[in-house]
């Protein structure tokens, strides 16, 4: 194991970095200086292909292209050289803009291109661009591919357990008898319902100068249409454009984006513990790797510790995004710099994320139901039957028909044949009774495989 690795602060970046490297070059401070990178070329480009900006005439060809190599090629060193400006400026934004001069050049041809990088922008128009830009980023081709990946992974389990009668349990109690892989699709549609909720959420951008007035694009240029192209520009980047803002950009479609995450982590962490739960009863079994162990002193034990890894950090990821919505849409007046702190977070957060969907995915993948345990469990619950039993006298007018039920039932233990000879008991037509006495737990499921399969 690299040194580096042992002696790392987040787990992230130390135990679990093997499973968040797709997050490295979005959402790391090489992320960052990279899509800030993209911001400066980008609107440099378009001000070029603005005919009101007469000062800046339209890009060569040779000049376009060396542009966008900066954006293409840009690394490690390059990073590494922004940093080095930084360390004079004490200012990363403007390290940027001295960086794109240098590369450049200052010749004849150039200089003036260079007067225009970063031209009536404040730091803040480049800064919420980049974040936006990595979250959009880490949204498509991170998480999103992991959410569809572990929906993919429940919608097989829900098809292949159907039909496998399960005992339910509310406030932990018996009760009427459902279907593993309906229990399994209740969690697939929530999970599903969050994961399209959470690929909603508008990513915006706001590109306005100072105190967002246009006030030095004015002062330049006065008969350019500055909203106009601002809200073109941060369209072309893929960004829905907020020209109504102060310094920054409010950050309430972060707090949403932070929110809808979270939901998702919600919905499973409380899948996860679930599992937990029908592990711990035996209804599933775990495959193993032949040498791993599950217990330092006790051989037999084989622990659920994947869905506890996604439980842990899920719930950590929720800690951080819920603050990210709560603190970033608040601002003093046209802006104060706590917010710069907290987005140099969203990494952390999103790689808890990742982790506990990737450990989710991998302890579905161990399961492996157990027919006899199941079976077994609701086989002896013949009491279930009551809801049953009890409805159809409804129907049939058959007096007191859920205290009768409750007199039978409550606080003893009820076998096929107590159930049956109560049936027969029944003053009810010989079809509905005879409907009744074919009724076992295992088959009391109502439309739950027809479900599991939808």
């Amino acid at each position: 194991m690299e040194q580096t690795r042992l002696r790392a602060l987040s787990p992230a970046d130390g135990r679990y970095a093997d499973k968040v490297g797709d997050l490295r070059d979005i959402l790391s401070e090489f992320g960052l200086i990279r899509y800030r990178v993209l911001v400066e070329i980008r609107w440099l480009q378009w001000l070029a292909d603005e005919p009101g900006v007469a000062a800046l005439p339209p890009l060569s060809s040779v000049m376009k292209d060396v542009l966008n190599r900066i954006v293409d090629d840009f690394n490690a060193d390059d990073a590494e050289r922004i940093k080095k400006i930084e360390a004079t400026t004490n200012h990363d934004v403007k390290a940027v803009e001295y960086y794109l001069r240098e590369r450049i050049g200052s010749g004849t041809d150039t200089r003036r291109i260079g007067d225009f990088i970063h031209f009536a922008c404040t730091s803040e128009d480049i800064n919420n661009l980049a974040y936006a830009l990595m979250l959009r980023t880490a949204r498509a081709e991170v998480l999103q591919p992991q959410m569809r990946e572990l929906t993919t992974k429940l919608r097989s389990m829900c098809a292949q357990y159907a039909g496998l009668a399960m005992m339910s349990r509310t406030h932990g109690q018996t009760a009427s008898p459902t279907t593993l892989g309906k229990e399994l699709a209740n969690a697939t549609a929530r999970l599903s319902r969050a994961r399209e909720q959470f690929a909603a959420v508008e990513i915006r951008g706001k590109f306005n100068g100072a105190v967002g007035n246009f006030n030095a694009h004015v002062a330049a240029y006065p008969d350019v249409d500055w909203p106009s192209v601002s809200e073109k520009f941060v369209a072309s980047l893929g960004l829905v454009s907020n020209n109504l803002t102060t310094q920054i950009e409010p950050h309430d479609w972060t707090a949403e984006y932070a929110h809808a995450l979270a939901r998702y982590d919600t919905v499973l962490l409380d899948f996860c513990r679930d599992i937990w739960g029908y592990v711990s009863l035996g209804y599933f079994r775990q495959r193993l790797a032949k040498d791993e162990v599950g217990s330092s002193t006790m051989p037999h034990k084989v622990n659920p510790i994947d869905f506890e890894n996604a439980e842990g950090n899920l719930g950590l990821a929720n800690a951080l995004l819920d603050h990210f919505a709560a603190k970033l849409p608040i601002s003093r007046w046209q802006r104060d710099l706590t917010d710069s702190t907290v987005q140099r977070n969203f990494g952390v957060a999103i790689a808890y994320v990742v982790i506990a969907i990737k450990s989710a995915i991998r302890g579905l993948g161990k399961l492996q139901a157990n027919p006899q345990a199941i079976s077994r469990d609701i086989d002896q619950s013949w009491e279930v039957i009551g809801e049953a039993v009890q409805t159809v006298m409804r129907r049939y007018g058959v007096p007191e028909p859920y205290e009768k039920l409750k007199e039978l039932t409550r606080g003893q233990v009820v076998d096929q044949k107590l159930m049956q000879d109560f049936i027969q008991s029944l003053e009810i037509p010989d079809d509905a009774k005879q409907r009744l006495l074919e009724l076992t737990p295992s088959s009391y499921t109502g439309l739950a495989a027809a479900l599991a399969k939808t």
